[in-house]
């Protein structure tokens, strides 16, 4: 097992430790090989990556129709859930001789893991292998899930080092992270902290006003970072502040990196623009069955074909297709057939690809939507990804707002919800939000939805709070 996966779930109590011990601390486990800190896993998955970059058509079929026939065989022998359905569906896991093959199995909706998580743990592994997480997804559906220790974080790891190198990454960069981290719950607190473990100065997203944005330049022009780490939502503001104050951003970056909300192209232009440097994009989940990255030379989002294996159903109306994702290596819980609820449009061969791998052109997950105070500070629902407990037995969640600084919380509960776990989870948003919200609670039948029937993370009444695609075209343009 690895050491961060032996040291996590002591990660809330370093950081209530006094400023200058945790400095400390951090500085000597920053300078620990990356071998010790990530395991024999992260030096295998490193390997793999590398190796698997000059492997054509033929090997990587070959690759994924391995991983497919093990995760398959071991969900069958050693998963409840699995066996049951497989018997059901007459789907037998010896006869897939291809990677198409897997179609015939039965889907997986993430209601099934919500009302039988147990039943997908395998009885092969005891519960010390086992690493507890939960997402909201890109779509207020709470979901718990096993990843495997020693292996799913080191693997996550790794190949994130190997998508950001196609933008410049090294290890040990200077980096300033502004995606959700929580500085303080006063509306006028503090914006950052200090990451001793990795020499990160991290931001808060949430207090991006035009008041304070000053003394957000002022600290990361201080701390002259190689990188900027950043919601695309936080990275906007910070864009769109530069330009509407006529100023000109003046620290030299590598790259921006921005994951986990959606970034169009025409705003991934915009940014390189104000940035005056590349702005790398991904796309990915906390289930890690699926991962995606743009290539080096093109905006292409490319599928890592020996992360997991990915299927797309059906296209829309518009082109879109829903990712389906199989999970490789986590056998602890395998995903089979995991209905993502993101989509995506599929880069056509018309165009040069970089990479022998599926690849789209846009990706449909999460979207940049904002809670606003009272004292007008954007609160992106991206920082609701809680990976704790505290919305678990919930189906669904959803926030409403119509005025500033007051919102509802919608909760759909499961059978196994109890009223004695609404404290746990006012304490969490109340966290989140801040000192200028008012939060009412209220359980629902059932929460509103998008055209694609995919459940709405937050339904609101206010301004949309972010660029508009036809502004930043034009800006472009000049």
């Amino acid at each position: 097992m690895s050491l961060e996966d032996k040291l996590y779930p002591l990660l809330k109590v370093y950081d209530s430790v006094p400023d200058g011990m945790k400095t400390f601390l951090g500085s000597v486990y920053r300078i620990l090989p990356g071998k010790w800190k990530w395991g024999e896993g992260y030096s295998q998955f490193k390997r793999l990556i590398r190796e698997s970059l000059d492997w054509d058509e033929e090997d990587i079929r070959e690759y994924q129709l391995k991983q497919i026939r093990s995760t398959l065989m071991r969900a069958q022998s050693s998963c409840p859930w699995y066996r049951k359905a497989f018997e059901r569906a007459k789907f037998h896991p010896e006869k897939v001789l291809e990677p198409e093959n897997i179609v015939s199995a039965p889907l997986l909706e993430k209601r099934d893991i919500q009302e039988h998580l147990q039943e997908f743990v395998s009885l092969e592994y005891p519960a010390s292998k086992r690493l507890y997480i939960t997402t909201g997804g890109s779509t207020g559906v709470p979901v718990g899930f096993y990843l495997q220790k020693g292996v799913s974080r080191p693997k996550e790891q790794a190949f994130l080092e190997a998508m950001w190198q196609r933008a410049g990454w090294q290890s040990g960069a200077r980096l300033v992270l502004i995606r959700g981290h929580v500085t303080t719950q006063s509306s006028s607190g503090r914006i950052y902290s200090y990451d001793a473990t990795r020499n990160w100065l991290l931001m808060s997203s949430a207090h991006l006003t035009a008041e304070r944005m000053p003394e957000y330049l002022e600290r990361i022009e201080a701390f002259k970072p190689d990188f900027l780490h950043a919601y695309p939502s936080a990275a906007l503001q910070i864009a769109e502040y530069l330009d509407q104050s006529r100023q000109s951003w003046r620290v030299p970056l590598k790259a921006v990196l921005c994951g986990s909300e959606r970034l169009n192209l025409p705003q991934k232009r915009m940014l390189e623009r104000v940035f005056r440097c590349q702005v790398y994009r991904w796309y990915g989940h906390s289930e890690r069955a699926v991962l995606a990255g743009e290539g080096a030379s093109t905006p292409f989002f490319y599928f890592w074909p020996t992360y997991g294996y990915t299927e797309l159903g059906p296209a829309d109306e518009e082109g879109y297709q829903e990712v389906i994702a199989t999970s490789f290596h986590n056998h602890v819980m395998p995903l089979i057939r995991y209905r993502t609820g993101d989509y995506v449009k599929v880069a056509t061969a018309d165009y040069p690809h970089e990479l022998p791998w599926l690849a789209a052109t846009e990706i449909a997950g999460r979207e940049q939507e904002f809670l606003v105070s009272a004292m007008g500070r954007r609160i992106s629902l991206t920082m609701f990804n809680m990976h704790d407990a505290v919305f678990d037995n919930l189906y669904a969640v959803q926030f409403y707002q119509r005025e500033p600084g007051v919102a509802e919380f919608r909760y759909k509960p499961t059978p196994q919800f109890s009223n004695t776990q609404l404290e746990t989870i006012r304490a969490g948003i109340r966290k989140k939000l801040g000192d200028d919200f008012e939060v009412s609670f209220r359980a629902v039948e059932e929460t509103e939805r998008t055209a694609r029937g995919k459940h709405r993370w937050l339904v609101s009444e206010l301004p949309v709070a972010k660029v508009r695609e036809e502004e930043i075209g034009e800006k472009n343009e000049k």
